[in-house]
């Protein structure tokens, strides 16, 4: 087994993202999932990478009360940055149309913010990747945001979905932080515990 040095801890993935949840059970390590409904607002002179690790630190608090001696609490979130803009999660299918259309043509950066939580103390830290997407068409951008999920995603999209397959060009940095966590620097971060 890998990660023998937290053999004797339970790892708490506070997050209800289904791709969250895939790449932590990627490490063949046991975990289980808490919720708990936390808004996501942050101040607004906070930027880039801030943001999501300051989103990542809220939510770890939320969860953190109630942490037990033999744990390990991991929260995150991701946010997309084109330009000064912060493209959370939309609110509507006009507004994920909308950001589909603004990243089309265009070169983003994703960021995930991480925080990992024992009762001794929290660390965050965050990764970012650059994505560019090709020029996407009506119908390509209107087909994804009414076959798919897109509301539950910063910037209205999933690389691992359709509009990932079709529409980006380029990438530089972790693929798995686009999907919603950089797993590699989690696992390094556990076995340093």
């Amino acid at each position: 087994m890998l990660l023998k040095n937290i053999k004797d801890k339970k790892i708490v993935l506070a997050s209800q993202s289904p791709r969250r949840k895939e790449l932590i059970g990627g490490l063949g390590i046991p975990f289980e999932t808490r919720l708990k409904e936390i808004p996501e607002i942050y101040p607004d002179t906070l930027q880039g990478e801030e943001i999501p690790m300051y989103l990542s630190e809220l939510k770890a608090k939320a969860f953190l009360p109630d942490l037990g001696p033999d744990e390990i609490l991991i929260t995150a979130d991701t946010t997309v940055h084109l330009g000064d803009r912060v493209l959370g999660k939309p609110a509507n299918l006009e507004e994920a149309v909308d950001m589909l259309w603004a990243l089309s043509g265009k070169t983003h950066f994703v960021t995930t913010g991480v925080t990992i939580c024992t009762v001794d103390g929290c660390s965050t830290f965050s990764d970012t990747t650059e994505v560019t997407f090709a020029q996407l068409n009506k119908e390509e951008i209107e087909h994804y945001v009414n076959t798919f999920k897109p509301l539950d995603k910063a910037g209205a999209y999933a690389v691992q979905e359709l509009i990932g397959h079709i529409g980006i060009t380029g990438m530089v940095g972790s693929y798995y932080n686009v999907v919603g966590l950089p797993i590699q620097k989690v696992y390094a971060y556990l076995s340093t515990l």
